[in-house]
């Protein structure tokens, strides 16, 4: 028996096992988001004054509650560089394969952040994905938008990964609780041992998710 090729391997774990970690995900655990997939490409949302057409009005005052697809710049493609290639035609032996797959990677980890949202004070729900726990709290964890994504799946776009460093140790978290984290967002790059952010967010609050928002 041949091993799998790494370009299906990679292919079918974005593609395929993280929407079937979604469907997958604990009972009450929100299905926030779906892996980004190729598709073809749309007319972009029409903006808003709050930056994308992705937000939601808070009272005077209070966080913007946004969704993740306010993240993404209008009009980005991830597979822009990939369409056409036969991946079918490449095995492991083929050169091609890791030229594909380090490509790949370099897309994502690189991932442009929407500028229209940045400097806004946001409220997003998201998976927590631990970095740096204590006795007091954990101090610095990734957010990401679907349920396993960077544990029991390579890691999004970096532009679908928000850094967070809660004003105070959140205590009682866990790998892939949801949360609801609030705070002003910014583009500090952040590359950790459990992926790559284009955004950091300074929590004022985290609260465990409810749904709805409420």
């Amino acid at each position: 028996m041949t091993s799998p090729h790494p370009i299906a391997l990679l292919i079918t774990t974005l593609l395929v096992t993280a929407p079937l970690a979604l469907a997958q995900a604990p009972a009450g655990v929100p299905l926030m988001k779906e892996p980004i997939k190729p598709q073809a490409a749309t007319p972009a949302a029409p903006a808003t004054s709050a930056g994308t057409a992705a937000t939601t009005a808070g009272k005077p005052g209070e966080p913007r509650t946004i969704t993740w697809d306010a993240l993404v710049p209008p009009n980005w493609d991830p597979f822009k560089d990939f369409k056409g290639l036969n991946l079918q035609m490449m095995d492991d032996g083929d050169p091609r394969t890791m030229q594909f797959l380090k490509r790949m990677r370099e897309v994502w980890d690189n991932a442009p952040p929407n500028p229209k949202i940045v400097g806004q004070d946001v409220r997003i729900p998201g998976f927590v994905v631990p970095l740096e726990d204590s006795k007091e709290g954990m101090k610095e964890f990734l957010l990401v938008p679907y349920f396993g994504a960077c544990i029991h799946s390579p890691p999004p776009p970096a532009n679908q990964i928000i850094h967070v460093l809660p004003k105070s140790p959140a205590k009682g978290l866990r790998s892939m609780d949801t949360v609801w984290i609030s705070g002003r967002i910014s583009t500090v790059r952040t590359d950790s041992f459990m992926g790559a952010a284009s955004y950091r967010l300074e929590a004022v609050d985290v609260s465990p998710y409810q749904d709805k928002g409420k």
